[in-house]
């Protein structure tokens, strides 16, 4: 027994040091790797679509090696409303941007001062990056005289009313991002430049457009802006390559006490759809399920990098979509060889039916989420929020995150009652739908989006909203409205209350930024 009261002192004193040692070895947090591509259907991951014709060997292995979540939803079934609300932890409805997208000179979105992932873990130690699509707006210098569109995409005659020299305000680094490589919206809309925290990297001088899809020729995107040398088909490997250099760079950092955060957009497999070089033609179906191909190759280099910096062990990656499959990636030709971009879900991109917000959901954190694990906990991206800040152990407060419920029990497996028993979804067009458990009303007489019937086209002949029991028809075919009226009030009168209160989760009620209107 140690009883010389200088032995004990060095005694204490050495086993501080090792303790103090071993914390700095051994993080707290976990690193975190939140992928988003855009315009990914559901049906497009195999491990979710069995019977789905395009190959995903690395989403699988996040799969096999995670979690998968077969209710996921994205608060809008479009992209810069789903960004916002993933962002913040707040439906995107209740800003000012109520319907349709930003374009890529709208300002910004995210009101300031609004606590947002990144700036909520960079307060935690994190470092944080964003590489990819923003989509949310960035205050663009304005030539003398001459304006933008705030809450749409800017027409053709505005594309050149910025001057791309001067530093941009209020991007994604005026919101807690360390750093920030990528293109200011989608890949079909200007300026076809990358943008490193604050500048475009190369000044778009030229003016041109790319392919829809490549090797179709016309329709072409809008045509605008773009810097010498600047290829639609680089977007998808350069954002890789970018992400691979920041885990790379960050990853002694990593293993010692200081983790990253590392928000990666993905502009695919959105329009332009231009797979590349040995991915060309390599599905067998059409150019989109190529370029999935291609995506899915791409998240695989991700997490080879994880492994290769001994990484993967203390990394939680979760990999989900803004919203169902466009269009655009010609599901006409996609059906005709067996697979649905929306599996067995009615609609897709734009949509308030399920097809337009139900997305891939996987998450992978070793020693954390039991691998090969599936769950049917109702889910939307709003939520990541939540469930980060009770990782990293912070309390919300009441004037953030007004939407977010915590998925983290889910992760760990913790049964008991649901994080979330309600959604509300949001169509293009500014309708809305509202889900309790099973029941689904949606406000509006038809898709609100881009599949029939769709909003003008025979409206009058049909009923002003649609009830339906998911539970016992996924595909929405029977609409219940006329049956139980008493659903239809219930659930009119909770959505109503939702944003009245200004939030969705238990706290104080906030104000609304501006007044949300629910068509009936």
């Amino acid at each position: 027994m140690l009883k010389h009261p200088v032995i004990i002192t060095l005694a204490v004193a050495l086993i501080a040091t090792l303790h103090g040692f071993v914390s700095a070895a051994e993080p707290r947090h976990p690193n975190i790797l939140l992928i988003l591509c855009d315009d990914f259907g559901y049906g497009d991951v195999k491990c979710l679509n069995p019977d789905g014709k395009i190959a995903t060997p690395n989403m699988d292995r996040l799969a096999r090696e995670g979690m998968i979540f077969t209710d996921a939803h994205t608060s809008s079934a479009v992209c810069s409303p789903t960004r916002y609300g993933l962002m913040t932890g707040r439906y995107n409805w209740r800003t000012k941007l109520q319907s349709h997208v930003l374009g890529g000179l709208s300002p910004r979105l995210i009101e300031p001062g609004r606590m947002t992932i990144a700036s909520m873990l960079k307060q935690h130690g994190y470092h944080t990056a964003c590489v990819g699509k923003w989509h949310l707006g960035m205050d663009w210098v304005k030539k003398p005289g001459k304006e933008v569109s705030e809450l749409s995409i800017e027409p053709r005659e505005q594309v050149f009313n910025v001057d791309y020299s001067q530093p941009i305000k209020n991007g994604p680094n005026s919101v807690g991002f360390d750093e920030y490589f990528g293109i200011s919206a989608s890949l079909d809309m200007v300026p076809f430049t990358y943008i490193e925290n604050d500048r475009v990297k190369v000044l778009p001088t030229e003016d041109r457009g790319f392919e829809l899809m490549f090797g179709r020729g016309k329709p072409m995107t809008r045509l605008g802006p773009a810097a010498p040398g600047f290829d639609d088909a680089d977007v998808l490997p350069d954002l890789t390559k970018k992400t691979i250099e920041i885990i790379d760079r960050r990853a002694a950092d990593a293993k010692n006490g200081k983790p990253f955060f590392i928000y990666l957009p993905y502009a695919s497999p959105h329009t332009p759809i231009h797979p590349q070089g040995e991915w060309l033609g390599k599905s067998g179906l059409n150019p989109y399920a190529d370029f999935v191909m291609q995506q899915d190759a791409a998240i695989g280099q991700l997490l080879d990098t994880l492994d290769r910096n001994g990484l993967t062990d203390n990394t939680l990656v979760i990999f989900t979509s803004d919203n169902g499959c466009s269009p655009q990636a010609k599901f006409d030709e996609l059906l005709a060889k067996g697979h649905n971009p929306s599996h067995v879900f009615r609609g897709h991109k734009a949509d308030i039916y399920e097809g337009g917000h139900r997305v891939p959901f996987l998450v992978r954190w070793p020693g954390k989420v039991k691998a090969g694990s599936t769950t049917a906990q109702l889910t939307c991206l709003v939520d990541v929020t939540a469930t980060v800040a009770e990782i990293v152990g912070m309390k919300l407060p009441d004037n953030a995150a007004e939407d977010s419920v915590s998925f983290l029990p889910t992760l760990l497996g913790q049964t008991g009652k649901p994080a979330r028993t309600t959604l509300v979804s949001h169509s293009i067009n500014g309708s809305f739908a509202i889900r309790d458990v099973s029941w689904k009303l949606c406000l509006c007489p038809g898709s609100g989006g881009w599949s029939a019937p769709r909003p003008g086209m025979k409206d009058d002949e049909l009923p002003p909203n649609q009830l339906f029991d998911l539970s016992t028809d996924i595909g929405e075919t029977t609409n219940l409205e006329a049956k139980h009226p008493e659903a239809v009030a219930r659930l009119t009168k909770l959505l109503e209350k939702y944003v009245a209160d200004g939030r969705s989760t238990p706290g104080e009620s906030q104000q609304n930024a501006v007044a949300v209107k629910i068509r009936k």
